[in-house]
């Protein structure tokens, strides 16, 4: 798995490639931590690379979206694959973040 954050126009892009699968997952929080607190900037969630997402994988988004709302930011999901929006349909969670 391969996780990257850039700064760029006062947003976060993250880049999402390869499986996040639970033996991923904790690498992946350890990257993405940072997001957590928010600092009020949007995040941009790039899954064009995202191939798979265990339940792991969305609990650190959702950790995303939490602590980015508390800081009146907004989270965007970008270029996901029908399979991975698929996860997100059937987890109830396509209604909570916003999709590009």
């Amino acid at each position: 798995m391969n996780t990257t954050i850039d700064e760029k126009d006062g947003k976060f892009l993250v880049t999402l490639q390869g499986d996040m699968d639970t033996a991923a997952a904790v690498e992946v929080e350890a990257v993405l931590k940072p997001l957590y607190n928010g600092e009020g900037k949007d995040i941009i969630i790039d899954c064009d690379g995202l191939e798979y997402i265990a339940s792991s994988g969305l609990r650190i988004l959702l950790g995303i979206l939490k602590g980015a709302k508390a800081s009146g930011s907004q989270v965007t999901l970008r270029n996901v694959s029908d399979d991975i929006k698929n996860v997100f349909k059937m987890t109830g969670f396509i209604s909570i973040f916003n999709f590009e």
